[in-house]
Parts: structure tokens; C-alpha cells; sequence
């Protein structure tokens, strides 16, 4: 397990690109395959690659995974991930995709934490427990800081490896025909 140098920052955000091709939020917002795989890993970008300039991008197996963790008191590129949705999602999901939006951001702590908005295995290597090893790895740092970590699962079948991790479903987001986002919060230890 290796911090992802900057100079990577495109290989780790396509391995997450690859992870969340069959994801049901991003393909619900992105349905159409063409328009998936060109605006991907500019999204993945805009919402995790932040970590990549704080340190806190964690690569296992040569990219075979990759945690993109945002630090307290950094976001996600807001801006250019609303660009993004704006030129690319369906119309018709823009009003539900906003209400999502919202939604999240009431779940979302204020206090400061570790956020883990995109944790992902290229598909020919999940199963493999690397996704569990950069989950590990990453909350020995937030247990030294002594700060909570927050993440929203977009996918229902890994509930239980956030939930061994220490996680806790905190409410559900849904809106309109969206599927479930599971926000999750794993407290100060």
C-alpha cells in the first residue's frame, strides 16, 4: 500500500472510474455507456482527486484499488462537479439529482472528520480484500487523530464491509427514480 504521488493522480482516478462502472448512483446519473466513460474520470476527479494533493489518496497491488479520503476542511470541487452533471445527466434526473444533493449535505458532518467520497477495486480485482486493506490502513490515521469518518455508499452489497470497519447506516438518501445512497458515519475512536 503506497500514498498515490501526484504524478498518478490520472491512474488512480481511472482505477476508481473502472470500480464504479457498474455503480448504481453514477450509472443512474450517467445511464447512457458513451457519456459514462468520457466524462468518468473527469467526475471521479472533481469529487475525490483532491486527495491526491493532501496525501491522502492510498493506492494497493500496483492500482489494482484506491481510496481517494478528502481531510477535514477539504471538499470535493463542487463547482466542476456540477458542470459535469449539468451538461451530462439525463433532464430529467436534474431535479431529483438536486434534491439528492441536498439530502446529502444535511448528512454530511460539520465537525471536522475524514471523508471517503470514492473507494474503488478495478473490477478484476475486487473480491480480493484490497478495498478492506486501504479501509484498514485509513482509519488507523483517523483513530491517531482522534476524528470520525463519513462516507455515503452507493451500493447496498457493501454495507457490511464499511459496517466491519466500524461504520453505521446514519439515514438513507433517495429521491424520485434514484437509487439509495447509505450515508455512514464510523465515530471518533
Amino acid at each position: 500500500m503506497r500514498t498515490v504521488a501526484a504524478a498518478d493522480r490520472k491512474k488512480a482516478v481511472a482505477t476508481v472510474a473502472l470500480a464504479f462502472a457498474s455503480d448504481p448512483m453514477m450509472r443512474w446519473s450517467f445511464p447512457d455507456p458513451a457519456r459514462y466513460l468520457a466524462i468518468a474520470c473527469d467526475f471521479i476527479d472533481a469529487f475525490g482527486g483532491h486527495a491526491a494533493e493532501h496525501g491522502s489518496a492510498e493506492e494497493i497491488a500496483d492500482f489494482a484499488a484506491v481510496a481517494l479520503w478528502l481531510p477535514p476542511g477539504i471538499a470535493p470541487d463542487g463547482e466542476a462537479m456540477g458542470a459535469i452533471i449539468g451538461a451530462n445527466m439525463p433532464a430529467d434526473r436534474m431535479e431529483d439529482g438536486g434534491a439528492l444533493v441536498e439530502q446529502m449535505n444535511r448528512f454530511h458532518p460539520k465537525e471536522p472528520h475524514w471523508y471517503l467520497p470514492l473507494i474503488g477495486a478495478d473490477p478484476v480485482h475486487q473480491g480480493k480484500g484490497y478495498g478492506s486493506a486501504l479501509i484498514a490502513h485509513a482509519l488507523r490515521r483517523c483513530d491517531r487523530e482522534g476524528l470520525p469518518a463519513y462516507l455515503e455508499s452507493s451500493n447496498r452489497a457493501n454495507l457490511p464491509l464499511y459496517e466491519r470497519h466500524g461504520f453505521r447506516v446514519i439515514g438513507e438518501i433517495q429521491s424520485g427514480s434514484s437509487p439509495t445512497l447509505y450515508p455512514m458515519l464510523r465515530p471518533a475512536r
